[in-house]
C-alpha cells in the first residue's frame, strides 16, 4: 500500500446507534479553507481515501466506511440515502464542522448531491467525479458491468489487477496496484444494502436547488458511468462546470491523482471562492 505524508486519526463513531468508521485530517493550519467532506464509492473502504490528505493538504478532510463496508458493522436494517445523509450531518455535528465543501465519487456522488440538497445552507461548493443523476442514468459497457457484480474483485486481488483496465477503463498501472491491495471486502448484506438505498434514487427531482457552484469530472473513457452522464448533471445543475480528464477511466481520482488534485483545488480555491463561501 502507498505511504503518504499525512495520516488521518480513524475512530469510531456512534451515531445515533449506527456506528461509523471515520476518518479525520485536523488542519495543519487556520488558513481559511473550509473542510472537506468525502463520500466514497460502492463497497469502498476508507483505507482507499488515505490520499486524501496529501490531495489537499491544507484542509480539514472528513471521511468514513459506509455501514457494512471496511469495519463499519452493517445495520439490521436497510437505509436510504437521506437516512444516511442525517447520519452524516450528525457526524460533522460531532466535530464542530458547519460549513463544508462536499465531494463524492460514484455512488458517493449520488449521496453527495442527496447530502447536498438536505443540507443546502451547510454545503460550499460540490464535486462530483464519475457519477450520475441516479436511476435515469447512462449504464458503462456490460463487460465492466458484469465483473461489478463479481464479489472476486474483492477477496481475489489476483482477479483485481487481471480485469481492472476491463473493469474501469484505466491502466493498471503502480497506482492501480495500491488501489487493490488496500481493499476490504464489504459485508455481503452491506453491499446489498448500498445497492437497495441506489435503487431508484434520482436527483434529477430536486437538482435545480442545488445552487451551489459545483465541478463535474469525467473520465472519457469510464466504462461503468459513461461521459454523458456528467454531461447531464452539468446541464441540469444551476451551476456546474465540466471538466473531462481524457484517457481517465472510472477510478481517475486513484490513477490521475496529481491532474484530478490540480483541478479540484483550483475549483475550491478560485477567485470567486470567498462569495461563494458569503452566499
Amino acid at each position: 500500500m502507498a505511504s503518504y505524508t499525512r495520516k488521518p486519526e480513524i475512530t469510531m463513531q456512534d451515531v445515533d446507534g449506527i456506528l461509523l468508521r471515520t476518518a479525520y485530517w485536523e488542519a495543519p493550519e487556520d488558513n481559511g479553507e473550509l473542510p472537506l467532506l468525502f463520500f466514497n464509492g460502492i463497497g469502498a473502504n476508507l483505507e482507499l481515501t488515505l490520499g486524501l490528505g496529501d490531495m489537499f493538504p491544507g484542509r480539514e478532510i472528513i471521511t468514513f466506511d459506509v455501514p457494512g463496508v471496511g469495519l463499519s458493522p452493517v445495520t439490521q436494517w436497510p437505509y436510504r440515502h437521506w437516512m444516511l445523509a442525517r447520519w452524516v450531518r450528525k457526524l460533522i455535528d460531532r466535530y464542530g464542522i458547519d460549513v463544508v465543501d462536499v465531494m463524492g465519487v460514484s455512488w458517493g456522488g449520488a449521496l453527495a448531491q442527496q447530502f447536498s440538497f438536505q443540507y443546502r445552507s451547510r454545503v460550499s461548493r460540490l464535486i462530483l467525479c464519475a457519477t450520475s443523476s441516479g436511476m435515469t442514468m447512462i449504464p458503462g459497457k456490460p463487460a465492466s458491468l458484469s465483473k461489478m457484480v463479481d464479489t472476486r474483485r474483492y477477496t481475489d486481488p489476483e482477479f483485481m489487477r487481471e480485469n481492472f483496465a476491463k473493469l474501469y477503463g484505466d491502466a493498471a498501472d503502480e497506482s492501480a496496484g495500491s488501489h487493490v491491495d488496500g481493499l476490504l471486502p464489504p459485508d455481503p448484506k452491506g453491499y446489498v444494502y448500498q445497492l437497495l438505498a441506489f435503487a431508484g434514487w434520482s436527483s434529477l427531482p430536486f437538482i435545480r436547488f442545488l445552487k451551489m457552484p459545483t465541478l463535474v469530472m469525467m473520465g472519457d473513457k469510464d466504462s461503468i458511468v459513461p461521459l454523458v452522464n456528467g454531461q447531464i448533471l452539468t446541464w441540469a445543475l444551476p451551476d456546474a462546470r465540466l471538466h473531462v480528464v481524457e484517457g481517465g477511466g472510472h477510478l481517475f481520482l486513484v490513477t490521475r491523482a496529481a491532474e484530478t488534485a490540480r483541478v479540484i483545488n483550483e475549483f475550491l480555491n478560485g477567485p470567486d471562492n470567498a462569495s461563494a463561501q458569503a452566499a
